[in-house]
């Protein structure tokens, strides 16, 4: 069946271009990571360096996180299409990520206001 074929087709290109969106996002944290862990302490001396580093150090394993996610994530998607089913997104892993992404949002905040 054509249609059949289409909509799988279709699926499978839906979830590379996710995969991708999973990838650009973890090198937008490491790109985050770099700014605040090296840039910023380099801008000023006076600063305390260490929670700076720290931060950039939870960025880069949070950006690191996300590309590994994404990727098994695709890899599951891609073998569930396949055999004709579907993958659902553990609940766990979503919890965890948002999680993560939420405590260093607001680590960063209170390093700003106290800076």
């Amino acid at each position: 069946m054509p249609e059949a074929e289409d909509a799988t087709r279709r699926t499978m290109l839906a979830g590379e271009r996710t995969e991708l969106a999973w990838w650009r996002t973890g090198l937008a944290a490491l790109a985050v990571a770099l700014g605040v862990g090296r840039v910023i302490p380099a801008l000023d001396s006076s600063l305390v360096e260490w929670p700076y580093v720290a931060l950039g150090a939870g960025f880069a394993a949070y950006g690191i996180a996300l590309i590994c996610f994404g990727s098994f994530r695709a890899r599951r998607v891609g073998e569930a299409v396949g055999a004709g089913g579907f993958a659902r997104q553990p609940p766990s892993a979503s919890i965890a990520l948002a999680a993560a992404g939420a405590v260093l949002g607001l680590a960063t905040a209170v390093l700003i206001v106290l800076s």
